[in-house]
């Protein structure tokens, strides 16, 4: 028995014992824990980089039909672009497209050689007093014309120099609607805000009512907010071919029968969104007319890739 009792680790010795087992039980348990933890992270990762690949096939595949239906033969079986939603599902996804004739969009190179008044009050519409929109207007105009003479109250090189730009106009037409942001005066906010209505494909400095989004109607004379709504209202309540509820006009602009396509340039937005909530917008500008070395029947003026979520 006393041979026994000497043999056995001292009380001390087997509670340090009991200590470093509890530790590294407790890291083992950290240690599983924190590979479940980047197991499921990367797993919830995948899965979002899967159903936002999904989504962007199907917004692909939504500008795709919009321009089969932008081809149909008869003007009364096509898409109307008027900026109404058109729906399907594709797959998991749910799409969403809306098209906007260029035709019922301003002009900006057409703009800047001719009468300002529509961008001024597309300007006034957005909330800037009139005589910042009229500078900002002319700035246009100095942006685009050829000429280094400065127009009333707008912008050439000294302008430009004198506000701590490193560029001047250029001189030359808008290549693209977002170049507008390097014009004196402009900012992004306020760019957000009208680029929806404006375009350089349409060769236009009135929008067409039929197909102006509501920024672009809200630019005509004597257009208020509640009658560019009350046009929309009412455009988007007809289908191709129907005629209208009423012939008054609405603020001095009547509303004639709908048919799709006015014109064959086109912006196309598409949004597909998968059953989880992820979501793929895009939005492009399209030209109809032949077959291109792609195999598609329009042309691709401007591809934007929007928000994924």
């Amino acid at each position: 028995m006393n041979a026994r009792r000497r043999m056995r680790p001292p009380q001390r010795e087997r509670g340090l014992a009991f200590v470093l087992v509890l530790w590294v039980v407790a890291m083992l348990t950290i240690l599983l824990g924190s590979f479940s933890l980047i197991a499921r992270t990367e797993n919830i990762q995948a899965r979002h980089m899967f159903d936002t690949t999904q989504a962007r096939y199907a917004a692909e595949a939504g500008l795709n039909l919009a321009a089969y239906e932008l081809r149909k033969s008869d003007p009364m079986l096509r898409w109307v672009g008027d900026g109404r939603p058109y729906t399907f599902g594709f797959g998991e996804a749910q799409v969403e497209v809306r098209i906007t004739d260029e035709s019922g969009k301003i002009d900006l190179n057409g703009m800047a050689q001719g009468d300002p008044t529509t961008i001024i009050n597309l300007f006034m519409a957005q909330g800037v007093p009139q005589d910042k929109a009229e500078s900002l207007a002319a700035a246009i105009k100095d942006w685009v014309d050829p000429d280094d003479e400065t127009s009333l109250n707008g912008a050439e090189v000294s302008e430009y120099k004198g506000a701590g730009l490193s560029y001047g106009p250029a001189n030359a037409p808008f290549n693209t609607v977002s170049e507008l942001q390097q014009v004196l005066g402009m900012n992004y906010e306020l760019y957000t805000k009208v680029e929806p209505a404006l375009t350089i494909y349409s060769g236009q400095q009135t929008p067409n009512a039929q197909y102006a989004p509501l920024e672009a109607l809200e630019s005509m004379k004597d257009m208020t907010p509640e009658c560019a709504q009350q046009i929309i209202q009412q455009r988007q309540s007809m289908n191709a071919g129907d005629a209208p509820v009423s012939n008054e006009p609405i603020c001095g602009v009547s509303i004639g029968a709908v048919a799709g396509g006015g014109g064959v340039t086109y912006s196309v937005q598409s949004r597909a969104k998968m059953p989880n909530g992820a979501s793929t917008t895009l939005d492009a500008t399209i030209r109809m007319g032949g077959v291109n070395a792609a195999g598609r029947p329009f042309v691709i003026l401007r591809w934007r890739d929007g928000e994924t979520s």
